[in-house]
């Protein structure tokens, strides 16, 4: 019963922020988290505040402002006080030249006691370096501005 609650709400997440509402995912941050993207790039690098969470999430929408995600899979495991979660998704996005891309990738979690308290976000780095690249030649600066941390 817990995993299927936990599951839900992850996928509740994926929608939220799918509808371009980031404030249900930066709710469900314990006081102490860390939300990681891999890579050094406009949206890589680790946070550990809400602000620069909230920063990063202002940024992911200024640069792929419909980003929309389809949750394949969601993978439960452990107890309340210590559960991972691995979730598989396709991503789609327009970017703001336009151009229609799609991405594939995992989030993986660790919740304690219903609380995030570590975020990692693997998507294909190619493709999304690929898309960076060509939304900084289209003139948007801000794909190619240094991460945010914090």
């Amino acid at each position: 019963m817990y995993h299927s609650i936990v599951r839900r709400k992850v996928i509740a997440l994926f929608d939220a922020v799918s509808r371009g509402d980031a404030e249900p995912v930066l709710g469900a941050f314990a006081q102490q988290f860390e939300h990681r993207f891999p890579g050094d790039h406009a949206l890589g690098g680790a946070r550990t505040s809400i602000e620069a969470t909230r920063r990063w999430y202002e940024r992911l929408y200024r640069l792929l402002p419909d980003i929309s995600f389809d949750v394949r899979h969601v993978w439960v495991s452990g107890a309340p006080w210590n559960t991972l979660v691995i979730a598989e998704w396709d991503e789609t996005n327009s970017g703001t030249d336009g151009v229609r891309t799609h991405n594939h990738g995992i989030h993986a979690l660790q919740l304690k006691w219903g609380r995030v308290t570590q975020l990692f976000i693997y998507p294909d780095t190619v493709g999304l370096k690929d898309t960076l690249d060509r939304l900084t030649k289209a003139g948007n600066a801000e794909a190619s501005a240094p991460p945010i941390l914090g």
